[in-house]
């Protein structure tokens, strides 16, 4: 039996959607194009903002009706279950909690067998957490996902090896509130401790870190990123540089807090990549607010910066709010905010250039390849005999053109093999 997945938004779903495929290649199914006519196709949905629930019901209304099982879960369907069951009662509608016993539930035949499930990303994402405690008051996300909650130590240990059993390279470990890992745990660790935990049974896997509140980052945690094997890249949202526009978001971080952790980093890891997320037009950013976010992220060396105009979110504090903001006004600024990135991004990989970097091979490329460096840029090899997809190679940085930073592979490292 043939099933198609199609996974939209953040890492954590994305990490979701790769382990429904690999159970079902375990149960026996086949991985199959929606052209291939699959008899089951299952939407991994996402509702971050406006612009998530009209891809997700794009993609729900697209596969209706081609005569095929259809299963719904994710974020979008969670906050719109029971509307969905009434307008289309032949789709089946998966809660969020219910998303990877999928599987079991709804596929009486599921029997393990032997049959290999190759990933399809050359830095697959492992989920160590899902959920949120935070209250921000613009996101859905606590409402679809509920409280933090960690993946169990041994789960997490026993997914990495299996990757590192077939040649990967880096896993990039994820969660909804990454760094709330372990607390909610009997007896807690932190997410510093897990580090530790999976560095001591691994051998020579690298590992990156997605998205960190800048107030988990502590000392501990500074420390093991001192470790050869962890990415010196952090992601850590600002969301606003304004400190009224942060108390109406509900952050609970300051500006100076903010401003001092990136600084703290920047001293212990100087070459590390830094990124931010920025929310552009929420309620009340009038042009002294938002200048104040404009002014910092000028100031700070982040790597490249992810723009979101705010968009009202269903049952959210700051949808009620009042002054909204024009979409035009939205449009303007972050037209402002991503200019400035797209510099950020070209200084980030100029001050790189004559370095050496450890690069994963990911996918072809006109007539060469594109990979990620352990600093997170984007390198271009030319077709080369020791370069090719799932490599990990020593590439010099010798230029910049047309938003990708060239290499140069210089030595070839461990090969890599899928089942």
């Amino acid at each position: 039996m043939k099933f198609t997945v199609h996974t939209l938004g953040c890492k954590t779903n994305q990490a979701e959607g790769f382990n429904i495929q690999r159970t079902l290649c375990e149960a026996g199914y086949t991985i199959a194009d929606i052209h291939e006519k699959p008899d089951i196709c299952i939407i991994n949905t996402c509702s971050v903002t406006s612009k998530s629930d009209q891809q997700s019901r794009q993609l729900i209304n697209k596969y209706s009706n081609k005569n095929i099982r259809v299963i719904v879960t994710g974020c979008y369907s969670e906050m719109n279950y029971d509307k969905l069951k009434l307008l289309n009662p032949e789709i089946e509608v998966i809660r969020n909690k219910e998303k990877l016993d999928l599987i079991r539930n709804f596929f009486k035949e599921f029997k393990k067998i032997s049959n290999p499930y190759i990933h399809p990303r050359h830095r697959p994402a492992v989920k160590v957490q899902d959920g949120c405690n935070n209250a921000c008051s613009y996101c859905v996300i606590p409402m679809t996902r509920g409280r933090s909650r960690s993946i169990d130590l041994q789960e997490i240990i026993e997914e990495v090896l299996h990757y590192e059993s077939l040649g990967y390279k880096e896993i990039v470990l994820t969660g909804i509130h990454l760094g709330a890992y372990g607390a909610d745990l009997n007896p807690k660790i932190s997410l510093a401790e897990l580090l530790k935990k999976i560095l001591n049974k691994t051998k020579f896997i690298r590992f990156r870190l997605s998205s960190l509140e800048v107030k988990e980052i502590d000392d501990e945690l500074l420390e093991v990123l001192s470790e050869k094997r962890i990415c010196k890249h952090l992601h850590i949202p600002l969301q606003s540089a304004d400190k009224d526009i942060l108390s109406a978001m509900n952050r609970t971080y300051s500006v100076e807090q903010y401003r001092a952790t990136i600084e703290k980093i920047l001293y212990l890891f100087p070459y590390a990549a830094l990124g931010t997320d920025v929310i552009v037009g929420f309620p009340g950013e009038n042009n002294d607010a938002f200048h104040n976010t404009k002014n910092l992220l000028e100031e700070m060396p982040f790597s490249y910066l992810h723009i979101f105009p705010y968009s009202p979110r269903p049952y959210t504090i700051a949808m009620k709010l009042p002054q909204q903001i024009d979409d035009k006004i939205k449009k303007s600024r972050s037209m402002m905010l991503k200019a400035i990135g797209d510099a950020k991004k070209v200084s980030f990989i100029n001050r790189n250039i004559g370095k050496v970097k450890q690069v994963i091979i990911e996918s072809m490329s006109g007539k060469g390849f594109i990979g990620t460096s352990e600093d997170y840029i984007k390198v271009y090899l030319p077709k080369n005999e020791d370069v090719s997809e799932g490599k990990l190679v020593n590439a010099m940085i010798d230029s910049y053109k047309n938003s990708v930073a060239i290499g140069l592979p210089l030595i070839q490292h461990q090969t890599y093999s899928k089942i």
